[in-house]
């Protein structure tokens, strides 16, 4: 059977098999089957009791059966895919244990006099949480749980919170150390360390993008989100101001002093010793050592003599709640970036801060960890599920020539660069309504990352020239935004479901789904500069 007919048939099954409610793991797993049969043995379904031509029937292990089981087994014993319940385990203790609502409460004691304080608090909450765990659906949940009823009872328009929620709430996709982006570099064999990187800035864009919608529609109408009761013991302007330096002041004696001693440690034990074609250890070099002593001695003295200790003692217990996440997110992705371990590697040793904060703050309990491990195995096991599902399916389909096939299709369409990308978008954005982003990575990618690989570098954007060596890493950073959209999308639109889990009784899916639609809008805006300006990936990897 040709590979046109086949494609047609896939994407007719695929549709028909989600819309009566089939997993996409099993929708997947069958697809694959009636792909290879129709590809290698179309004889099944005309005559299946003679049992084809025993290419599939007749020799397990062999032909495309063996070229399959390769492909599956290759992806599931990669290293870096342990990361993944590390990450859901860390989130979940953070969840459960109370250092998301300390976090929350610091910073609603910064912004509580601002027009819109707690949709803004709750924006900046969701970067940090999505900068220590990357997980999306615990994020939607907690803030759910802490952040919408205080804006509900503060008077917040409904639509406005909702949006915000589950707008910040899904900003783990974008920001790393992100699952989505760890999935797309194990499929592409791209440098989930160079994605995380290039995705940085566009994370940090889209969350920009959130809090300054919040901040204009809220000056624009004030009664979307009135103002907290006044409370005469909170400090005010610049006294407010001053115990923020002061707590700044404080964070940046500790992690200089931090950086002081790891710099003395090596310099001391001459392990920072200058070695040919090897990268010298980061912060770890014999300058460091007095570059870190002057923080030190900066920070002290801005503590003792400018701020004053009494405002240094307010503003720490002010906001303290933010120091364990600070801890956790410098534990995580410093570990990554200063060269001290891999992935896996920091994904563990965040959970290991995570605990021990736990156990310092008296919250770890075995009850704790157990909730915790319930709901890592349940959320890795579907993740894992789909992954045999999708890669079966994408293995059959590329085995039988699907790719090459849809690739010479939409390059023969003869459309411009950016109309290839434009179609591309539209199709993830389509997809992404009605899939998990788990089968459109491992469907949709392998066909349309060698497309985009055949473009000519120079013609993708409107503004700057990509680099070429960093054109999977910026369409890794591409399709990543584009899954944000995803999680918002009706009638998929994860995010809407896991809102609801927790939403009071009177707030329906229709009310989430409405509140999204503004939210979705800056999501298409944030995709769009990339679109137009892709050097933007580059910035922090060069």
């Amino acid at each position: 059977m040709d590979v046109g007919t086949i494609s047609l048939v896939l994407l007719i099954g695929l549709m028909l098999l989600l819309a009566i409610g089939m997993p996409l793991g099993l929708a997947s797993a069958v697809l694959a089957v009636l792909v290879l049969v129709m590809k290698f043995e179309p004889a099944l379904l005309t005559a299946p009791w003679d049992f084809g031509e025993g290419l599939l029937t007749g020799r397990f292990g062999s032909g495309p059966l063996n070229i399959l089981s390769q492909k599956i087994f290759g992806l599931l014993t990669d290293y870096v895919l342990i990361s993944i319940p590390l990450f859901i385990f860390m989130a979940s203790l953070l969840e459960r244990s109370g250092i998301a609502k300390s976090m929350y409460s610091s910073l609603n004691v910064w912004l509580s006099r601002t027009r819109g304080g707690i949709a803004i608090v709750t924006s900046i909450m969701a970067v940090i949480m999505a900068a220590m765990s990357g997980i999306i659906g615990g994020e939607v949940v907690l803030l759910g749980l802490i952040a919408l009823p205080q804006m509900l009872r503060l008077g917040y328009d409904q639509n406005l919170a909702i949006g915000t929620i589950c707008a910040s709430g899904s900003l783990g996709t974008m920001i790393p150390p992100s699952i989505v982006l760890i999935i797309f570099g194990l499929i592409t064999e791209t440098s989930i360390k160079a994605l995380f990187t290039a995705a940085f800035l566009p994370g940090f864009m889209l969350a920009s993008f959130i809090i300054i919608y919040i901040i204009i529609r809220t000056q624009m109408n004030p009664a979307l989100a009135p103002l907290p009761a006044d409370d005469p013991n909170d400090p005010r302007g610049a006294e407010k101001a001053k115990l923020f330096g002061a707590f700044l002041a404080i964070l940046a004696a500790g992690f200089s002093t931090a950086l002081f001693l790891r710099a003395l440690f090596f310099t001391v034990t001459g392990q920072n010793a200058v070695i040919a074609n090897v990268d010298p250890i980061t912060m770890g070099q014999p300058q460091h050592v007095w570059i870190t002593a002057i923080a030190v001695a900066i920070s002290l003295a801005l503590i003792f003599f400018v701020f004053k200790t009494h405002r240094a003692k307010r503003g720490w217990a002010m906001g303290k709640g933010l120091v364990a996440p600070i801890v956790v997110i410098g534990v995580v992705l410093g570990s990554i970036y200063g060269g001290i371990s891999g992935i896996t590697e920091a994904a563990a040793m965040g959970v290991i801060a995570v605990f021990l904060i736990s156990l310092f703050r008296g919250e770890a309990s075995v009850e704790l960890v157990w909730d915790s491990l319930m709901r890592t195995l349940k959320s890795t096991g579907t993740i894992i599920w789909v992954t045999i599902g999708a890669a079966t399916l994408a293995g059959a389909y590329t085995i039988a020539g699907g790719p090459t096939y849809v690739a010479n299709l939409i390059v023969s369409a003869d459309l411009p660069t950016m109309g290839i990308l434009l179609v591309m978008m539209l199709i993830l954005l389509f997809m992404g309504a009605f899939m998990d982003w788990v089968g459109i990575v491992l469907l949709i990618i392998p066909v349309f990352l060698p497309i985009v690989q055949r473009l000519p570098i120079e013609e993708i954007g409107l503004f700057g020239t990509l680099q070429p060596k960093y054109l999977s890493v910026w369409f890794g950073v591409l399709f990543t935004m584009n899954m944000q959209v995803s999680f918002l999308s009706p009638p998929f639109g994860p995010a809407a479901f896991y809102l609801k889990s927790v939403a009071p009784p009177h707030i329906s899916l229709t009310d989430i789904f409405k509140g999204f639609l503004p939210f979705i809008c800056i999501q298409l805006a944030a995709l769009s500069v990339l679109l137009i300006y892709p050097p933007i990936v580059e910035i922090l990897l060069e």
